[in-house]
């Protein structure tokens, strides 16, 4: 009996220590994501290997954007028509972002955040999971040789 209950404990803090403040998550937040999978159902699981656009978050304080912008071989983007107005805001310790365009809104909830990796939750429990984008930049000047 004693073990279980030192076993619990040691989950208990463990699982605590995991968790991040909403502040915390607030800071990775801004900029550009590309969604690698998608948890539809406990069982059922999207993966992405390739996106033809990435998610823009652009942040003044806890206000701004969330656009969808298509990467250009450059290293620059194209911005689609897609954008939504956001508004951050922290409820029973969670981050949550509200979305707002002229058809309807809607939140998610932030589950992880940290540099390069991102988790929301939307209304229908569905799990976006994010990586940071890295720019494309391929450079037209550089020549490779055959071997």
């Amino acid at each position: 009996m004693k073990q279980l209950i030192q076993t619990l404990v040691i989950i208990l803090v463990l699982t605590g220590c995991q968790s991040q403040k909403p502040e915390q998550q607030l800071k990775h937040l801004e900029g550009y994501w590309e969604i690698k999978r998608v948890e539809i159902l406990p069982d059922s699981v999207r993966e992405y290997k390739y996106n033809e656009t990435v998610d823009f978050f652009d942040l003044t304080g806890k206000e701004g954007v969330r656009k969808k912008v298509r990467p250009q071989l450059d290293g620059t983007f194209q911005v689609t028509e897609d954008s939504e107005n956001i508004k951050i805001i922290i409820e029973d310790n969670e981050l949550f972002i509200y979305y707002t365009t002229p058809f309807d809104t809607w939140k998610e909830r932030v589950i992880f955040a940290e540099e390069n990796e991102l988790k929301i939750e939307n209304e229908d429990g569905m799990i976006y999971h994010y990586t940071r984008y890295s720019p494309l930049n391929i450079d037209s000047e550089e020549t490779y040789e055959k071997e």
